[in-house]
């Protein structure tokens, strides 16, 4: 342990019987001088240690909100479903179990029939969830007329295409599905590596339709509460519908979509419990209204088989990193707003940077730009992507094994 700064000493003044008049007004002057040279120190110090009195405080504060919050019980999701004279009738999520309960006097005029509540293992009511603390204004990331296009997008063309036909097509031209006599793809399921523009993809077909874009990733579904995560998925078509025309993109399916398993922890019961709702809205949607969904997973072999099936995701698009002309076009897209120099080659650039995804191919571009402004330059050459990629490649190595798919 640290030992604090000694206190200065206080100085003393020590005068001569037999100095001069001028002699003792200096050895005073020097004497106040010294004072306040300690006086100045002492309240620094003491600025300091108020400044860490603060930071202690803080940290205190948060560490008696994680404790109180460890010592918590685990509380379970439910629905008022009656008030009668003999208490109140909920039903838990989850497993639909009907309870016949007490409410507290201080909730009891405040509760009403289809109201959702906390409930602690003996079914008591602990508190009313109102729509202030609805967790789907948490959990859903809502992006309206998302600014991606097509024209941002690389070396996935056939990818393109697939996804504008199942998705954008029937938005924007329900009738030609009516008159051919087909039901558009309920569906798109997009698989592949991470950085390969699915999810620019999804935002650039809601752009192109004029479409709200909502986002969710499939880890925000495992939920606090029991039953939660099934509230919320319902909440996320509710939402769709009440906004249409809507995109609904899941990213990271695999998190709640895994194949099913023999397991009795409540962690993965609840996980099934929300991949089963999910099933059920999907099988329920409404194939020729103005609400697509779409979802992502680098992990294609982990997911479930009947969340595959056709009826529920019609079309399963591949979105493998680019080949060497995709990789070139997307050297371009990223580069177009930036001052490049002549002597810049894309197809060397696309040569270099093999096996390499669209993100990865981002972060190249932008270190390249770091090392024109390290260097006070307002134009990037050659050689600063050749330097980006050498840094780049040093950055994906870890203790000798590669960091990055590319690497």
């Amino acid at each position: 342990m640290s030992r604090s700064p000694s206190i200065p000493d206080r100085p003393r003044l020590d005068l001569d019987p037999e100095m001069s008049d001028a002699e003792r007004l200096s050895a005073i002057r020097q004497h106040f001088e010294r004072l306040v040279a300690v006086n100045d120190e002492l309240d620094e110090r003491l600025s300091e240690a108020t400044d860490r009195r603060s930071d202690l405080q803080e940290e205190l504060e948060q560490l008696k909100r994680r404790n109180e919050t460890l010592k918590t019980s685990s509380l379970y999701l439910a629905t008022v479903e009656e008030l009668t004279d003999d208490g109140v009738v909920i039903k838990q999520h989850g497993n639909n179990q009907e309870v016949l309960t007490e409410v507290s006097p201080h909730l009891d005029d405040e509760l009403d029939a289809g109201d959702r509540v906390a409930i602690n293992d003996s079914f008591a009511i602990q508190q009313l969830l109102d729509d202030e603390t609805d967790s789907r204004a948490q959990a859903m990331e809502i992006d309206d007329s998302p600014t991606v296009s097509y024209a941002d997008i690389g070396g996935i063309d056939d990818q393109v295409r697939e996804v504008r036909e199942a998705v954008e097509e029937p938005l924007t031209n329900p009738e030609l599905f009516a008159e051919v006599g087909v039901d558009p793809p309920s569906g798109v399921l997009l698989y592949g590596p991470p950085g390969t523009g699915k999810t620019m993809l999804a935002k650039a077909v809601a752009n192109e339709t004029d479409a709200t874009f909502i986002k969710m990733a499939g880890s925000e579904l495992v939920r606090k509460f029991i039953g939660e995560g099934s509230r919320l998925v319902r909440d996320l078509f509710e939402l769709a519908a009440e906004r249409e025309p809507a995109v609904i993109f899941i990213d990271e399916i695999d998190a709640v979509a895994s194949k099913r398993t023999d397991s009795k922890t409540s962690g993965d019961a609840e996980v099934q419990r929300t991949m089963m709702q999910l099933l059920s809205e999907m099988d329920g949607f409404d194939e020729r209204g103005d609400v697509r969904i779409i979802a992502a997973t680098n992990r294609f072999d982990m997911l479930d088989e009947a969340i595959l099936r056709p009826g529920r995701f019609d079309r399963l698009i591949e979105v493998p990193k680019p080949e060497r002309e995709g990789r070139a076009l997307i050297f371009r897209i990223h580069t177009r707003d930036m001052s490049v120099d002549d002597d810049v080659d894309f197809e060397r650039l696309a040569d270099m940077a093999d096996d390499a995804s669209g993100a990865d191919i981002k972060a190249i571009c932008t270190e390249a730009g770091m090392f024109a402004i390290r260097d006070d330059r307002t134009e990037i050459a050659m050689a600063d992507f050749l330097e980006a990629w050498e840094k780049i490649q040093a950055d994906a190595v870890t203790d000798g094994e590669p960091s990055r798919a590319f690497a």
